[in-house]
């Protein structure tokens, strides 16, 4: 059995780096995607969905240095399911409200765009998104 998850999207916010009582690195970053379609009824629509991506070692270290909010990256990994819902991971924040927060464990964080940080540099916000370009393409016309 296997799975695997690429995401692509925009860091939410800067990346977060500590060590582990052992030594190892971990980064945490939150990854936000998004996809936009009109509606049957002519309607713009769009959805952003919310990664919390961890990230091991050396690449922990790479992805703290030149990683900053707004930045767009690509994760490659696998989800991390709770361990008592075997879904999202389920909480409640401080208005008493349920959420739900899908989380990664990135095997590979590929940086896109351009070099600079912040939500103004590093990327073209005219281009489209990967969920976007491929909007128009119905079930039957994907190849596999």
């Amino acid at each position: 059995m296997y799975q695997k998850l690429i995401i692509v999207g925009h860091l939410g916010r800067d990346p977060e780096m500590r060590y582990t009582p052992s030594g190892q690195t971990v980064t945490n970053f939150s990854v936000a995607t998004s996809r936009r379609w009109t509606s049957g009824d002519g309607q713009q629509q769009e959805e952003t969905v919310w990664f919390r991506v961890t990230v091991w070692g050396k690449q922990a270290e790479t992805c703290n240095q030149y990683l900053s909010k707004g930045r767009q990256v690509m994760c490659e990994g696998r989800l991390t399911p709770d361990k008592e819902t075997g879904g999202p991971r389920i909480w409640t924040d401080q208005n008493g409200t349920p959420r739900a927060s899908f989380e990664m464990t990135a095997y590979e964080v590929r940086f896109l765009g351009g070099r600079g940080g912040g939500e103004s540099e590093g990327f073209d916000a005219s281009t489209p998104d990967m969920a976007e370009a491929g909007a128009d393409i119905t079930e039957e016309e994907i190849p596999f």
